[in-house]
Formats: C-alpha cells, sequence, structure tokens
C-alpha cells in the first residue's frame, strides 16, 4: 500500500539502506558513496567557476549601466542560460579537444596513472596522498566539463549581481560614502558588494541544486564516472533501488545546502 511504501522511503532516507542494485547486487548505498565524490567534485568546480566569472562580470556591468559593455555582458548571459549543457559540451569538445586538442576528449584521469582514492573526488584525492602527476591529470580533465556545466549558473550570478548592484549604488548610504571622500573601488567593493551579495548567496544554494542535475548530462557528455551515468544506466536497466538512492541522497544535499545557505 501507499503509506507502507512512504514509511519503507523514509526509513532509508535516515538509514541509507537502499537495498541492493539490481544489476550489480551490490549495496546501493555503497554504490553511491563510490561515485558521489566525483559528482560533488564537478558540481563545486562549477560553482567556483560560475562564482568567479560571474560576480565580477555583474559588477562590472552595473557601475558601467546602459554601455556597451553592460550590453554586451548581458547578450553573454542570456545565451548562457538559453544554451543546454549536452550542446555546448559537444560543441567545445569537438573545438577544443577533437579539432584543438587543448582537453582530453573525456574521462576522469589520464590512462596508465595511478591513484590512490579516499573521497573517490579524483582532484582532492590527488592532493591529498601528494600525487602531483594525478593532480595535473585530474585537473586537466575537469576544467571543461566544470565550464560547460558552469555556464547556466555563471549566466544566472551574474544577471543577479548586476540587479542588486543597481539597486544599491542608489541608496543614501553610498551617496554619503562619496561625499566623505572614499574611493570609488572601496564604495563598490567594501560597501555596495558586501550588501548586493545578500540575495546572490540565496541563488546560489538554489544553483547548486541545479549544478547536481546538470552534472548528469554533463558526465554523460563527457564520460566521466559519477552518480549522472550511474544513474541513467540504472534507469534502463529499471533498477529502482538505485533511482531512489540517488533521489534520496541528491535531496537530502539540496536540503542541507538551503540551510547552509539562511545560516551564511
Amino acid at each position: 500500500s501507499l503509506p507502507v511504501q512512504y514509511a519503507y522511503f523514509l526509513k532509508s532516507a535516515f538509514t541509507l539502506n537502499f537495498g541492493d542494485s539490481i544489476r550489480t547486487n551490490q549495496p546501493v548505498a555503497g554504490e553511491l558513496r563510490q561515485f558521489f565524490g566525483a559528482t560533488i567534485e564537478l558540481s563545486a568546480a562549477a560553482l567556483v567557476i560560475a562564482l568567479v566569472i560571474g560576480i565580477p562580470a555583474g559588477v562590472i556591468a552595473a557601475i558601467h549601466r546602459a554601455s556597451p559593455l553592460d550590453y554586451g555582458t548581458m547578450i553573454f548571459a542570456l545565451i548562457g542560460i538559453s544554451t543546454p549543457v549536452f550542446w555546448s559540451g559537444i560543441v567545445l569538445i569537438y573545438i577544443l579537444s577533437f579539432r584543438l586538442g587543448i582537453f582530453p576528449i573525456g574521462g576522469i584521469i589520464g590512462t596508465g596513472i595511478r591513484l590512490d582514492r579516499i573521497t573517490d573526488a579524483y582532484v582532492l584525492d590527488s592532493v591529498l596522498t601528494g600525487n602531483w602527476p594525478a593532480f595535473r591529470s585530474s585537473l586537466h580533465h575537469l576544467i571543461l566539463p566544470a565550464f560547460v556545466l558552469s555556464t547556466i549558473p555563471m549566466a544566472i550570478v551574474a544577471r543577479m549581481t548586476r540587479s542588486s548592484m543597481l539597486e544599491v549604488l542608489g541608496q543614501d548610504y553610498l551617496r554619503t560614502a562619496r561625499a566623505k571622500g572614499l574611493e570609488d573601488r572601496l564604495v563598490v567593493m567594501r560597501h555596495a558588494l558586501k550588501n548586493a551579495l545578500i540575495p546572490i548567496v540565496t541563488a546560489i544554494g538554489l544553483q547548486f541544486g541545479g549544478l547536481l542535475s546538470g552534472a548528469f548530462l554533463t558526465e554523460t557528455v563527457f564520460g566521466r564516472p559519477g552518480l549522472g551515468r550511474y544513474v541513467v544506466a540504472a534507469i534502463g536497466a529499471r533498477d529502482y533501488q538505485v533511482v531512489q538512492g540517488v533521489v534520496v541522497l541528491l535531496g537530502a544535499v539540496f536540503v542541507l545546502l538551503n540551510l547552509l545557505v539562511d545560516v551564511l
């Protein structure tokens, strides 16, 4: 019955006991731990890229409001929001990997490179173990998929930063700061940006949930082992235990991230 199924779902959520996979006959919880690190690493790297590029772009666009720089930034943001990650991933693989050979076509680490896996986040594990050849290789494999995954949240962060900065820049306390003789750089970075970041931090928590779901497509396109390829294979095989485990795990992560955002 439905109540019994719901009770089983709640029990699985709290105990991480999802049973065994139909395909592999292995405990789902153990397989989730194996693939979770790689997906979190990809999503975290994409979030860092989105913030490093998106926030300065939004600030610059707000400072130069109604200028060609502002219009150009917003046009690129619109393109970023409108472009699905699987399409941009295939295009960049063809240009940067296949044609120019700058990045690997796929995978997560170079062949023949040994790495002792601790967290299953390859870049982090290579740092923890001091394996610098593995660090360079895993980072090289991470940059392109992380950039592809970051395009949508980068555009959203840039647009929100611009909107929030424009609202803050018109406040009376900023006019007072300028009247006191403070440099424009200090007024913008120390006074305006701190207050403008409040709604942006809230959006970041929501965007990380989108990054986790976007990582499924990105991992499939780039051939990276992670929760994405794992759950796609499980859906194709109707391995419902795995699907349930992934949904509950990502839901718990999303709730915890939103709690952290509220605290921040």
